[in-house]
């Protein structure tokens, strides 16, 4: 896939996590803090936002799940907080890789009030622009984007991808790419 469209390489990924990191610090301080984070595709961001993060935290996970295989467009939303720590009483912060039309963050929020937590704040790595169908807006957002299917650093298409170190563009020639692959048994995100 070198012919991939970078949107933001490794060093703007990182250095986008430590501006959203430290905004996180500045608006919680020192007071514990728990953050969820939503499975599968923030699990990149987390690992680097904890690392700069110094007040006392726990990490949990929790699991919500709209596109699924090769889909590209959002379908039903399940969600599975089987996962999940107690949080009662606690300042958690949810961690999602991206806010697309809302309809997630909402949900998995909505899902996790319902555990008694003393707040809930909401993180996303990207903000996709012009394709938002709520009123709801994630409170720390790292970088803002087009309205483009993206991959790496965590997010996938049809379970690929995950592992790119920047973020990249799936286009058509990609996902025609993807597929002559997959039909060749090699694996396209390697």
């Amino acid at each position: 896939m070198d012919a991939m469209r970078i949107l933001h390489s490794k060093q703007e990924l990182h250095d986008g996590v430590q501006r959203m990191a430290a905004e996180i610090a500045q608006a919680y301080g020192e007071r514990p803090l728990s953050i969820v984070s939503v499975l599968t595709g923030s699990v990149v961001l987390v690992a680097d936002l904890i690392r700069e993060l110094e007040m006392p935290l726990r990490v949990g996970v929790i699991e919500a799940s709209s596109y699924g295989g090769e889909r590209t467009t959002r379908g039903d939303l399940s969600v599975n907080a089987e996962l999940m720590f107690d949080i009662k009483g606690r300042d958690v912060l949810l961690v999602d890789d991206i806010f697309d039309t809302g309809h997630t963050l909402v949900r998995v929020i909505e899902k996790i009030k319902e555990f008694g937590p003393r707040s809930v704040r909401s993180a996303v790595l990207l903000r996709k622009h012009g394709r938002q169908e709520v009123t709801a807006q994630p409170d720390f957002v790292a970088f803002e984007i087009p309205d483009e299917f993206v991959v790496g650093y965590g997010l996938d298409y049809d379970d690929h991808y995950r592992n790119l170190p920047y973020l990249g563009v799936l286009e058509q020639d990609d996902l025609d790419r993807h597929k002559d692959l997959v039909a060749a048994g090699t694996d396209p995100g390697a």
